[in-house]
């Protein structure tokens, strides 16, 4: 058993994590949240209270901190006495995070893949840039590390893992399709970090095709996808995390990402991009100020967390599978529904930090009584997704299935490997 968890950031995917986190505090114990800036951790908690979220008694304190900073980091696990992490920081602080949790003996949980401020876009597979060269200092100290434990990635892997499993003999192809189809009202703005967001779609878009890694450019590609609840949507070829662990543990030849984009956001990100001001390279104003111009751009967007009032509308998110069932072609959609609305009433969020969110706390809760504290740096596709699609149908995010045998929501226990077999 581990318990008490430090949350690393105060963003909108923070802010889930802390009201999921102490929605369960009796199994996780005490909650510590931190970041650089002290009044957000507090206005988290303040949310909590506000809400009731709090299930049981337990500590729940705010603390500043530079995640960038190992020794602070360290101290601060220590004292807080924390055995789980959950870095939902900017990717810029996951190496430095791990490594305080390496160091520790404390488990290490994120949402997003590590990013180098000086480099977009690096070369695949992403993990081996970063993270994958911590795997055998984990194993060493016996440090659980779950990588990317979001939605996409997260539970896009765990689904891709599972019905590969679960429905079919062989795998061919693995479509990931995140579609947001709600509405905040804005002129423009991004549902997450907009640094983050701009970096993830301005430079190439590597996808696993025929066992090996293809190129495009940003919308390149587009396909239209005919889905559950949100219906009829066109999708772009992304590049996105996740590929660069399936492509490695699942064996499957081809695995794409494609998210949603209006003809609005892509007019603005064009001109935007071809101004110069997605760039992450500083620049020189006539002024002699220097200045990075993706960071200008971050700064006068709206605060993600602050669309959360006003969204409506559902995301639709799920794993395309196409391959094999007893010899005869066979395709599935497993996949889930989030409701903005819904996500506001519950936590104060919008349902795309809402879906980062819960999948992380789901992992902590696994952590926190064994059946994920496995000692070692794993993606998620690595582990048993049934006891996590199970408790996330739980605590707020259902798992359905598509298929020949119907729409229907998924209970991983029931449709075993064995059903499989006997309903075809």
């Amino acid at each position: 058993m581990k318990r008490n968890v430090l949350i690393i950031g105060a963003g909108g995917v923070a802010h889930v994590v802390a009201h999921k986190c102490a929605q369960h505090n009796i199994l996780l114990g005490d909650i510590h949240i931190a970041s650089r800036t002290l009044g957000k951790c507090r206005a988290i908690i303040d949310s909590i209270k506000e809400k009731g979220s709090q299930c049981g008694p337990g500590l729940l304190k705010a603390h500043q901190i530079d995640a960038m900073d190992v020794e602070a980091t360290k101290a601060l696990i220590r004292a807080t006495r924390s055995q789980i992490v959950i870095n939902v920081g900017s990717p810029f602080l996951n190496m430095s995070v791990l490594a305080a949790c390496i160091e520790t003996g404390a488990a290490y949980l994120d949402t997003a893949i590590h990013e180098d401020p000086d480099k977009v876009c690096e070369a695949p597979p992403w993990y081996a840039n970063h993270e994958w060269k911590r795997r055998d200092a984990c194993r060493a100290a016996g440090v659980t590390a779950v990588l990317g434990v979001g939605f996409d990635p997260g539970v896009v892997n765990a689904y891709g893992r599972y019905a590969m499993d679960a429905y079919f003999d062989e795998v061919q192809s693995i479509d990931i399709i995140d579609i947001n189809a709600g509405s905040h009202g804005r002129y423009f703005a991004t549902n997450f970090d907009p640094e983050i967001n701009f970096r993830e779609f301005t430079s190439t878009v590597w996808s696993w095709e025929d066992s090996q890694w293809k190129a495009n450019a940003m919308f390149e590609r587009r396909q239209d996808w005919d889905l559950p609840v949100v219906g009829k949507r066109t999708a772009y070829l992304t590049g996105h995390d996740e590929l660069h662990s399936m492509s490695k543990n699942l064996g499957v030849p081809n695995i794409r990402f494609w998210m949603g984009f209006g003809d609005h956001y892509i007019n603005v990100f064009t001109v935007l991009k071809n101004l110069g001001l997605l760039s992450e390279k500083p620049v020189r104003t006539a002024e002699g100020l220097e200045v990075v111009p993706l960071k200008v751009v971050k700064a006068v967007l709206p605060d993600p967390a602050s669309l959360a009032p006003t969204y409506a509308g559902k995301t639709c998110i799920g794993d395309l599978l196409k391959g094999t069932r007893h010899g005869k072609p066979h395709e599935t959609f497993i996949y889930n529904i989030c409701d903005h609305e819904a996500s506001y009433a519950e936590v104060g969020s919008q349902g795309i930090s809402y879906t980062a969110g819960v999948p992380a706390v789901a992992a902590a809760m696994l952590i926190a009584e064994g059946a994920w504290d496995v000692g070692q740096m794993v993606n998620v596709e690595e582990l048993d997704p049934k006891p996590f699609i199970r408790l996330m149908n739980r605590i707020g995010l259902e798992t359905r299935v598509r298929d020949a045998d119907g729409d229907r929501v998924l209970d991983p226990y029931e449709e075993s490997p064995a059903m499989a077999s006997i309903t075809s």
